[in-house]
């Protein structure tokens, strides 16, 4: 493959507990960082968790406010570091995110490498506290950010559809958590809850490190283990697993139904993928995504959309970390049988294997399109390998396109073969002022 040969991968343990994958490469005129507390997923701490490094951005114990911080990081060429909260399967992944000129482009031999890492590592390990707790007024002020961006998920109704499908769908699992946690939960957030689950986290929770950029590993490792020295190892070192259902409850696949003020209906369908889940076949599936509805070549793009006009948008998307996948099609309400009929018909031809090989050229080109996309990008570079160390059956991000390439028909036949319709979620709008019949 073209960008085999373009990064190396050395992975080393700085303590008990503590990874840092360092992705050396030249390509690039910048570098990042991703410092990742991994956490269970869970309802009690999902907010706080969410809330933490945005508190923590907001000053260290060298720099006290955003203000003192901000004008350090411009001293050095402008780095920036940024709190970042992410989902993967059912493990709540927060921290720092950083991104700094490559030492290549910096004058007369400089380097922000070490200063970057030493200024992340006092946002985390030092912050600024007021006798032992975090300051109420940044707390209460990213908690009121925090809180508008849980009430903004529903301006996007699109998205909105999804997560409230997966809430729904996932209502006895912590998967159907969303990664900001909930509204009720960040009002009750106290300066002394959240000192308590800071040091809960710093002391206890893996931590996964993610370096991209020129420098060799040796420097980089040096660069961290000095900088984190006040962190305690880990007691266990396990990343936090994530539950697999691998089929729905007996019956008929429950349905949600959800009016708000909108014109178009957004329809969302959850699927299990069933027992390939004990053994996953990543690149299949993956494949199986894009003959589905991951491109516009997918069998819902050109048969629900194009061909018999029953949709606005219809795609889909994987979970491969949970074993999940969902529809999601924007339709006009006098449509929702119709068009729900045709996109569980579309994944019936899939299973019955009535795959083109135009249609099977086009979603393996794109698949790998997207894949050597990721490589060319720092942070999908990182993204790519922390996706590989958080799931459950590994693999190699390098050969992940060659991978994609050797996956035939049969192999997504099979990957298809156990999918069950789970929920089926449906948001309609208003028609003339009027509310559309939802029942």
């Amino acid at each position: 493959m073209e960008n085999e040969q373009l990064h190396s991968i050395v992975r080393n343990e700085i303590k008990p507990g503590v990874s840092l994958t360092c992705i050396n490469t030249d390509k690039f005129k910048s570098g990042c960082i991703t410092i990742n507390f991994l956490c269970k997923l869970d309802r009690e701490t999902a907010a706080s968790n969410a809330l933490l490094p945005r508190v923590l951005r907001r000053g260290s114990v060298n720099y006290p406010d955003m203000e003192s911080l901000s004008a350090a990081l411009d001293d050095l060429y402008g780095v920036r570091i940024e709190p970042v909260v992410r989902k993967k399967g059912e493990v709540h992944c927060i921290g720092l995110y950083i991104d700094f000129p490559d030492d290549r482009y910096i004058p007369e031999d400089g380097s922000v490498l070490e200063s970057a890492v030493d200024a992340a590592a006092g946002i985390l390990l030092c912050p600024v506290l007021r006798d032992g707790l975090f300051f109420d007024e940044y707390i209460e002020s990213e908690k009121s950010n925090l809180i508008d961006d849980i009430r903004a998920a529903i301006n996007d109704k699109r998205g909105y559809s999804i997560d409230r499908l997966l809430e729904e769908m996932c209502r006895n699992e912590t998967f159907g958590i969303s990664r900001l946690g909930c509204e009720e939960q960040a009002l009750t957030i106290t300066a002394e809850s959240l000192t308590s689950h800071y040091n809960d986290i710093i002391q206890n929770s893996p931590v996964e490190i993610f370096y991209c950029g020129s420098a060799v590993s040796a420097r980089v490792l040096t660069a961290f283990r000095t900088a984190l020295e006040a962190l305690p190892p880990r007691e266990c070192n396990n990343i936090p697993k994530t539950g697999i259902i691998f089929h729905p409850a007996a019956g008929e696949p429950r349905r949600f139904f959800e009016s708000l003020d909108i014109t178009q209906g957004k329809l969302a369908v959850g699927f299990r993928l069933g027992e390939i889940m004990k053994k996953p076949d990543y690149p299949a599936l993956m494949m199986l995504n894009a003959l589905y509805g991951g491109c516009v070549s997918s069998k819902l793009f050109m048969n629900v959309r194009e061909r018999l006009s029953l949709c606005y948008y219809a795609n889909s998307m994987l979970d491969k970390h949970k074993g999940i996948m969902v529809v999601a099609s924007g339709v006009e309400v006098s449509m929702f049988d119709t068009a729900l009929d045709e996109i569980l018909a579309q994944l019936d031809c899939i299973k019955r294997g009535e795959i083109s090989d135009w249609e099977f050229t086009a979603a393996k080109r794109t698949v790998v399109t997207s894949i050597k996309s990721a490589l060319d990008r720092p942070g999908g570079l990182e993204e790519l390998y922390f996706d590989s160390v958080i799931s459950a059956v590994s693999y190699d991000p390098v050969i992940l396109a060659d991978m994609i390439e050797a996956v035939t028909r049969e192999r997504v036949v099979s990957s298809a073969s156990g999918m069950q319709t789970d929920s089926i979620y449906f948001l309609s709008g208003t028609k003339d002022g009027e509310v559309c019949d939802d029942t």
